[in-house]
């Protein structure tokens, strides 16, 4: 990663240069790529331009996109939710579904850069805001809290799809360029202290009504995720529970509300960079007389829904071109122009499964089929059994979470990842092998820093 730092430094300091919409320069003698850390963190408005730049690269280039680099539509094409249909010129992109990745991959690449990118941004601004003297500390508890937690969701998404990854919280060029990968478990340690910082910095009142801004809910959820991956069950089922006590949330029972921006199952979402801009997701899944160009639903993932389910009448759409039968994406409708949709990155449903996989692991299924039982009703099928098995449940648990989560953020490939479950791609995906359940890790970054060897397994 140290190939692209300074690279880093450059589109952070200039980005600190500008306020809200570039309202406003900074007015220095210094030249534009040597603006201070202290004139930034100085006031409030420049601090906030700073973290409004972070939030602009998570929707324009990071994982959590709704674009081509999101995971939603990455991990969804590598595991089962989406086939893809790119031309050779995207090679790259249809070796991801092929699951025939290699360390040269561009793709690969440039989730490692723009992630790395972003933990650098937050470093800035965590550094420069315990250095600042011009801030309330209110607002220095809100800024610190809202990087720690950007930082800590690259690192989880980083850890869960590289494995063991650099981890650092400085912006030293010297000391980031020599870094070493740190391993898994105790990476997962060090982000169970940085989440824990971050919902202790933030506040449950979002700062924009729109909820396009992290607030203290949106890191607990992080924070169960993190919980559940450790195998700290009772601990994620507290957390779950306070979240859901929350009266700002609740499960949108109208499926076609669902991602609208105004609905309060949204915990999180990320605003087109552009006025009435579609949001990106339709960018990449939308087609509709000619063949796909990019993704469809995959026939796998359409003949698990029931046919009274709403989620396949009303967030799926067949289109037929050339004899063939296609599957589109539509949990976005907004194609052209839109005035009520962002980007969902977290909702309340998602909880509900987190705590009812949390409860299963603890033997208490009776509890946990009653949350997932609240999704099936409201999505127009019929309700589980109390008396499945735990092992069983949570079979079926993975089955409708992928129902109500197709293509977003990656849950697919992280749910089964975490219950041991990777290993049944191999039943639809023909390339599959027990080590895609980590990617390589950039070539690049091997070569130019020795530390980070060696490659994971099997590449």
């Amino acid at each position: 990663m140290n190939t692209i730092q300074s690279t880093y430094i450059m589109s952070v300091l200039m980005a600190f240069s500008i306020l809200n919409s570039c309202e406003k320069m900074i007015e220095v003698e210094d030249p534009i790529n040597q603006i201070s850390t202290q004139q930034v963190f100085s006031d409030v408005n420049t601090a906030n331009a700073a973290l409004n730049n972070l939030y602009l690269e998570l929707q324009s280039n990071s994982m959590f996109s709704g674009g081509n680099r999101g995971v939603g539509a990455l991990l969804g094409t590598y595991a089962d939710d989406l086939d893809a249909y790119f031309q050779p010129s995207s090679m790259d992109n249809l070796n991801i579904y092929l699951n025939q990745v290699v360390p040269t991959n561009s793709v690969i690449l440039s989730v490692w850069n723009n992630a790395y990118k972003e933990i650098y941004t937050a470093n800035a601004i965590i550094e420069g805001i315990d250095h600042s003297t011009g801030i309330s500390d209110s607002d220095k508890r809100r800024i610190k809290g809202e990087a720690i937690l950007v930082r800590t969701m690259v690192y989880f998404n980083l850890q869960r799809i590289f494995g063991d990854v650099p981890y650092t919280t400085v912006t030293d060029y010297e000391i980031n360029r020599k870094l070493s990968r740190l391993p898994s478990a105790e990476l997962l340690m060090k982000l169970e202290q940085d989440i824990s910082l971050a919902v202790s910095l933030l506040e449950d009142s979002y700062r924009n009504a729109e909820r396009i801004y992290l607030n203290k809910k949106a890191a607990q959820m992080v924070q169960t995720n993190i919980l559940l991956n450790a195998g700290k069950y009772s601990e994620a089922e507290l957390v779950c529970k306070n979240i859901l006590a929350s009266p700002l949330y609740i499960i949108q029972q109208d499926v076609t509300k669902v991602f609208k921006k105004s609905s309060t199952n949204i915990v999180w979402q990320l605003k087109p960079i552009n006025a009435n801009q579609s949001v990106p997701e339709t960018g990449i899944y939308f087609f509709s007389s000619a063949p796909p160009i990019a993704y469809a639903l995959s026939s796998n993932l359409m003949s698990s829904f029931e046919s009274t389910d709403l989620r396949k009448q009303k967030w799926t759409t067949p289109l037929s071109a050339g004899g063939v039968t296609f599957y589109r994406n539509d949990k976005y409708k907004n194609f052209v122009t839109n005035n009520d949709e962002y980007s969902v990155i977290m909702r309340i449903e998602e909880v509900y499964f987190i705590l009812s996989e949390a409860l299963a692991k603890q033997n208490k299924v009776s509890e946990a089929v009653t949350l997932v039982n609240a999704i099936r009703n409201r999505s127009g099928v019929s309700a589980f059994s109390n008396t499945l098995t735990p092992q069983a449940f949570i079979t079926e648990l993975l089955k409708e979470k992928r129902r109500e989560f197709f293509a977003e953020q990656g849950l697919r490939f992280f749910d089964l990842k975490r219950n041991n479950s990777l290993p049944s791609l191999a039943m639809v995906k023909p390339s599959w092998q027990t080590y895609h359940h980590l990617w390589p890790l950039p070539q690049n970054e091997l070569i130019l820093n020795l530390n980070l060897n060696p490659q994971n397994n099997g590449y």
